[in-house]
């Protein structure tokens, strides 16, 4: 079965210094028929203004990854950690017990957009970790975080896979996990994907799909460079 969520029905939010698209109840926006699927429970989709950014401010027991799309962004945390993320930089930080840190846009000049995700975690009370890697854009499918960190992906802990697709123009047949929830958000560009009664349903750029009791995932692309994020959840 598939479901689609448009783009255009998220929630916003807009701040000044903050424009954000809400795929979940998020903050004041509250939605109970869109509180997350399966143990996804945001991704908000950020642009912050040149030098904007989030002041220090806490987290616990959850997965966060931030996957940068355009700009950089200045991170500080409590464990001692200080780093700049560019495009194709993933973090995830485990917040367990308890962790604050500030987000902010390293340029004066040029906006920040990332995709900040929140998983839930399947133990709570852990110790707080922080991870970060460059995985680009590899054309295909690219595993970026899992529990068993395998494939040379970032360390989550929760039985739940986060790819990157990376796909050009044509035909794309993508396997999915049996007994399995899956859920893609498309982030750049348009394709089309066919339903169990052959029906096509067009995505753009914010549009996204929870996909349930299905084996594959068929994707019709008539124009390169699209982009976007499918979840393996329990």
């Amino acid at each position: 079965m598939l479901v689609v969520r448009k783009g255009d029905d998220r929630g916003a939010a807009d701040f000044g210094w903050l424009r954000s698209r809400h795929s979940f109840s998020f903050g004041s926006y509250y939605d109970p028929q869109h509180m997350g699927v399966s143990t996804l429970r945001v991704i908000n989709d950020d642009w912050v203004a040149p030098s904007g950014g989030f002041d220090t401010h806490g987290h616990r027991d959850m997965e966060i990854i931030s996957v940068v799309l355009a700009g950089v962004i200045e991170h500080q945390d409590t464990m001692g950690h200080q780093h700049r993320l560019q495009p194709g930089d993933v973090q995830v930080m485990s917040a367990g017990t308890g962790v604050q840190h500030s987000e902010y846009n390293a340029s004066a000049q040029e906006p920040l957009q990332f995709l900040q995700i929140w998983i839930e975690p399947d133990t709570h009370g852990l110790k707080p970790s922080y991870a970060q890697q460059h995985f680009g854009e590899a054309k295909g499918q690219t595993l970026l975080a899992s529990r068993d960190a395998r494939d040379g992906s970032l360390p989550i802990h929760q039985d739940a896979d986060i790819y990157q697709l990376v796909l050009d123009a044509g035909e794309h047949s993508i396997p999915l996990s049996e007994g399995r929830t899956c859920y893609l958000h498309l982030y750049q560009g348009e394709l089309s994907i066919t339903g169990p009664s052959n029906n096509a349903e067009t995505l753009t750029g914010g549009d996204a799909v929870t996909i349930t009791n299905e084996g594959h995932l068929d994707l019709q692309i008539k124009q390169p460079g699209v982009k976007a994020l499918l979840f393996d959840l329990p």
